[in-house]
């Protein structure tokens, strides 16, 4: 019968004598795209010894047992961080769970060794190894790497934090590699009635089109967007809306808080309020307002952390079954 195999989870450590191993599913994975020149000898020696190799490095090398899968992880200098390297999947075990449980492995490694940050380069080419990323919680960041080899290489950087909570800013490359990950989050909040001004159901283009306006508006200078891991997980988002009035060049908005609701109870949103406080402040914008539901539990958050209430507007929106509701509109000075 047609179709992917069934999962092998027999996953070994590397060894020198697989090199034909390694051979093979690296070319195999090459010879897809075109203009992608695999010579072993004159640009990737080190393949002939490759267990070897990681190890001097300090890392660590894994081959499943029948040849279909490979990765490897080692420390980096800088940052913590630990890089997740030769990962490749044979065409025929895609699809199986495989990549998932390589990635995991190497990941579960680089942490127990101490890793605060997990790093990986993949060609501008392969871009089913992005999406493949990107759900794994991987957003892309910094200038793109030129290689001096003969298939004329450009790689993206990927990386994410992956050592307990951890609240950072994205710039529009990395905000356009998360949408997938961002638009789970919308989906799953506006499924449970958050006030972020979508109703449900909410389908995935229409999530996938707000996070394109995010990152449009983000490359422009019009917003600043924070993201939320929790153990490697991107777990929550929030936005400040800079676009003010020519005579309000000191405020900024506070919009769009959203945490997973399958992590939620973590301090993440709480976190997130915090450096968005922080992010402001830092960028001269010492007035921040922002509008929740009232009776929600944003509500209370906000009142915690000091915000002072400037009104309400009685029956001023829909929540998820289509009921009308106050919102409750706060205020806060961080400067």
């Amino acid at each position: 019968m047609g179709g992917p195999r069934p999962l092998s989870l027999t996953l070994r450590p590397g060894r020198d004598d697989d090199a034909e191993a390694y051979i093979r599913l690296i070319g195999d994975a090459w010879a897809e795209f075109p203009g992608v020149i695999f010579d072993v000898d004159g640009e990737l020696p080190e393949l002939r010894a490759l267990a070897s190799h990681f190890a001097a490095l300090g890392g660590m090398l894994w081959l499943v047992e029948d040849g279909s899968g490979m990765v490897a992880t080692r420390p980096l200098r800088e940052d913590q961080a630990w890089e997740i390297g030769r990962m490749y999947v044979a065409k025929s075990a895609r699809g199986t769970g495989l990549a998932q449980h390589l990635l995991a492995t190497a990941e579960a490694h680089a942490r127990a060794q101490g890793a605060a940050r997990l790093v990986l380069w993949t060609d501008t080419r392969f871009e089913a190894a992005h999406a493949f990323y990107e759900k794994a919680g991987y957003v892309r960041q910094g200038a793109i790497r030129i290689l001096d080899d003969l298939s004329k290489s450009l790689e993206f950087r990927y990386t994410k934090p992956c050592r307990g909570l951890v609240v950072e800013a994205m710039d529009a490359g990395a905000a356009a590699s998360a949408e997938r990950r961002l638009s789970e989050i919308l989906i799953a909040c506006v499924a449970e009635g958050a006030s972020v001004s979508y109703l449900p159901p909410m389908g995935r283009e229409k999530a996938r089109g707000h996070w394109k306006r995010v990152s449009t508006e983000v490359a422009q200078g019009q917003r600043l967007l924070l993201v939320a891991w929790w153990e490697g997980v991107l777990a929550g988002t929030i936005q400040l809306g800079l676009e003010s009035q020519e005579n309000q060049p000191h405020r900024a908005e506070v919009e769009k808080l959203l945490v997973d609701p399958a992590w939620r109870r973590r301090g993440i949103g709480t976190a997130l309020v915090q450096r968005a406080e922080q992010a402001a402040q830092r960028i001269g914008r010492r007035l921040l307002t922002l509008d929740t539901r009232g009776g929600d539990a944003g509500e209370a958050l906000y009142r915690r952390l000091g915000w002072a209430e400037t009104g309400r507007v009685p029956d001023c929106e829909l929540d998820g079954a289509r009921h009308l509701r106050d919102v409750v509109y706060f205020w806060k000075r961080v400067g």
